[in-house]
């Protein structure tokens, strides 16, 4: 049975791959992001495939846009069986007590209080219909800080602990949690934290075969489908040269 898959932040990165494997999977696509060119473009890929989709272009940081358009998805869209929470990004490596507080405030509406207010939106439909998905795209930065992490570290913490605490509130149901923690990945993650530094991006990688966003999306889809009584509740991915969220060997 074709599922209908919302996945926020959608236009790049591991959202994107999100999209295209789900797709492929047969599935109804559900894709929110802020650029609606991009979606737009996103959608027609899509479409000529012979994937039904719906975009919708808001900032997850915007509460009441986000409340205007899940409260008004048309009646065959409302009934959503996944929620890939997956919009989120960095900003800096400067220590903490050099921060920039925009930067914070950024990091922290869109991780935590984007991801929270998607959540609220949707998921009490799949507990009135004991039957859902939510798989948050955490990191493994969320596991332990790292020099410069700090708030983004925090913010990817607080993904794992809203991953488990949701998934505690709905055990009584048949609603599924799993909480992505993806290691070194090659997308424009990098390039948005250093502000379109292209070099200093590219050389994140440089010695090592980073993930891709189809790495991500793979397990993603892998999960979503997994048998009913199976939840896969975490899954930490990294590259085969990588330890930790500190330790990579690069060849």
């Amino acid at each position: 049975m074709d599922k209908i898959v919302l996945i926020t932040g959608a236009t790049s990165g591991i959202g994107l791959a999100c999209a295209r494997k789900f797709a492929a999977n047969g599935d109804k696509l559900i894709l929110t992001g802020r650029n609606e060119r991009r979606l737009a473009e996103i959608q027609k890929e899509l479409v000529e495939k012979g994937t039904l989709v719906l975009t919708l272009a808001f900032d997850v940081r915007d509460r009441k846009m986000a409340e205007k358009f899940i409260s008004e998805l048309p009646s065959e869209w409302q009934k959503i069986d996944v929620l890939v929470n997956n919009a989120g990004l960095a900003l800096g490596l400067e220590p903490e007590y050099e921060g920039n507080l925009d930067d914070w405030e950024t990091m922290i509406d869109t991780n935590i209080k984007g991801l929270l207010t998607i959540t609220r939106l949707v998921v009490p439909g799949m507990v009135q219909r004991d039957s859902g998905h939510i798989i948050n795209v955490g990191s493994v930065a969320g596991d332990a800080a790292y020099a410069g992490g700090n708030v983004y570290c925090a913010t990817k913490a607080a993904v794992k602990a809203l991953s488990d605490g949701l998934r505690i509130d709905v055990a009584n149901t048949a609603v599924r949690v799993t909480n992505l923690k993806p290691g070194l990945v090659e997308t424009n993650f990098s390039n948005v934290r250093f502000r379109g530094d292209n070099e200093r991006a590219a050389n994140l990688y440089k010695g090592i075969k980073p993930l891709t966003g189809d790495d991500i999306a793979d397990v993603a889809v892998f999960a979503a489908n997994a048998p009913a009584h199976v939840q896969i509740a975490e899954v930490l991915i990294l590259a085969t040269h990588q330890a930790s969220g500190s330790v990579i060997v690069r060849k």
